[in-house]
């Protein structure tokens, strides 16, 4: 099993999953589209992925983070930080939550700024691709992205309805 990461190759193992993650994440200069089951998988909670997050939302007046999740009791109960992102910079930043429509899906991505990406290829194993200046690829992502979209059911919210 290969213990370096290497982008266009599929790739085996959570630590690497991890690691070509953030670097996509870092990657993003202005926008990042994210969808997962959960978060539970990926380092989502880590102080390095907040930081990046934070950073990105920090620098550009038109940065912006979508999140498209399937469940987000996780994101809700053990992601405080993102909660907080969420908080500081729900201008630019959204969390959302697909209907039972949508729960069939079982692979997850992270597509920034429409040209790089990582997509897991099934949630249960730590099976993955990704590459930089892959636009074709993206491309197609994105269209599934825009069709979670219509999926979606509800929004996440940190103040309650009608504050």
């Amino acid at each position: 099993m290969d213990s370096i990461l290497m982008p266009d190759k599929i790739m085996v193992g959570e630590h690497l999953y991890n690691e070509a993650m953030q670097l996509i994440i870092q990657s993003a200069e202005h926008e990042l589209l994210i969808f997962d089951q959960d978060l539970k998988r990926g380092e989502f909670s880590s102080l390095a992925t907040y930081e990046l997050l934070q950073q990105l939302l920090s620098q550009q007046i038109t940065s912006r983070v979508s999140i498209i999740l399937q469940d987000s009791a996780h994101f809700q109960d053990k992601c405080p930080r993102l909660l907080n992102l969420l908080k500081t910079f729900g201008h630019k930043m959204s969390v959302h939550v697909t209907n039972q429509s949508a729960k069939h899906a079982k692979d997850c991505f992270i597509l920034a700024d429409g040209k790089h990406y990582i997509k897991r290829i099934h949630i249960d194993q730590a099976r993955f691709k990704y590459a930089y200046d892959d636009v074709a690829t993206v491309k197609a992502l994105h269209t599934r992205f825009e069709e979670l979209t219509e999926a979606i059911q509800d929004t996440v919210s940190i103040t309650p309805l009608g504050l």
